[in-house]
């Protein structure tokens, strides 16, 4: 085993860094996607990589670590790193990262979590993030950066929904296999932490014409028993109204965990429309069609239960307004949902 890990170690270390270098460089497809099973073979990364994306976004459980001790943790990112269809895609685009519980350590786990910093190291030292970097003292590993000139700016906010969170509350009465946890009603804990708050206000007034803001849980959907920002709605609407009191135009929410794939549309949270698009997972979904439809109200369409992974597409030149496409794609690359907004439409409103 020592061996191996040797091997895998020195394999990693020959890939450039996966961070993606925030500059003006034009950036117009975005693709995305969570759940990757570091022991499988992980073939859709070559349908990932026909598409060209510029940026691919990394929403959690990118590895399936599950465990206190940080060389197991090491082994399985490099496993991943020694891929050699993650090795292409490595190669041909930038990477962007947020973790979810898996990657995290544990499965549901927030500030609980005993070895949270030295996961956070672990992640930072996969991801190439640099010994110098403000990320290395944060508590944390949310992240922000914005790429593209003037006009053509997209701001990619990176939260972290484990590092701070408070334990969840569960529901006993909930029917089996419709998720343990209560629903909108708790009134207390954190999802983000008082620090990731202060922090997200700040970046919420920089200047950007489209904001992708990654969340490891979906913020949208509300129904359903598992993990997501409705566990503690006072949490959700505190972001929901933050994107309003900021006048943050042009947000769209990307997010991952649930092993489907769908469409999530808000109309009511903050002024304009308010997408979630879920994609998940990149081998660990729901490969086989069960014909019952989860329940989420705000559901545009329906689900989608293979491997998947999400494509936003900008463009940026189209007359008189650009049209942004938010789609996901089967491991095949055919689309199965597309959801067209023309970009004045994601604009808070003028009063």
């Amino acid at each position: 085993m020592k061996n191996t890990l040797q091997m895998l170690s020195i394999a990693a270390l020959l890939f450039t860094p996966l961070h993606a270098e925030p500059g003006e460089n034009i950036v117009d497809r975005i693709a995305f996607g969570s759940c990757a099973h570091e022991e499988k073979p992980q073939e859709i990364w070559n349908t990932i990589v026909a598409e060209e994306p510029d940026i691919f976004v990394f929403l959690g459980d990118n590895i399936y670590g599950d465990t206190e001790d940080m060389s197991v943790m090491r082994h399985k990112y490099n496993m991943l790193a020694a891929n050699p269809n993650f090795a292409r895609a490595r190669e041909s685009m930038s990477f962007l990262a947020t973790w979810d519980d898996h990657d995290y350590g544990l499965n549901d786990a927030g500030a609980e979590y005993s070895k949270r910093r030295e996961s956070q190291n672990e992640f930072l030292d996969f991801f190439g993030v640099a010994e110098d970097s403000p990320r290395r003292e944060r508590q944390g590993i949310y992240h922000a950066e914005i790429h593209g000139p003037e006009g053509k700016r997209i701001q990619f906010i990176m939260l972290d929904t484990r590092y701070h969170r408070t334990a969840l509350t569960k529901d006993s009465t909930r029917p089996r296999n419709t998720g343990p946890y209560v629903s909108g009603s708790t009134k207390e804990g954190t999802i983000l932490g008082e620090d990731q708050w202060a922090w997200l206000e700040k970046q919420l007034h920089k200047p950007a014409e489209i904001r992708i803001i990654a969340s490891s849980i979906q913020v949208v959907a509300e129904d359903h028993g598992w993990e997501k920002w409705m566990n503690m709605s006072h949490e959700r609407e505190r972001l929901f109204s933050l994107l309003q009191t900021t006048k943050a135009g042009g947000v769209i929410f990307i997010s991952g965990d649930r092993h489907l794939g769908e469409i999530s549309l808000h109309n009511d949270a903050i002024g304009y429309p308010l997408f979630d698009v879920t994609s998940s997972g990149l081998t660990q979904s729901r490969d086989n069609f069960t014909g019952v439809i989860e329940p989420n109200r705000h559901r545009i369409g329906t689900m989608f239960w293979g491997d998947n992974f999400g494509l936003i597409t900008i463009d940026w030149d189209r007359e008189p307004d650009p049209l942004i496409r938010m789609q996901l794609r089967d491991a095949g690359g055919d689309i199965m949902f597309q959801q067209k907004v023309t970009l004045n439409v994601l604009q808070p409103p003028s009063s």
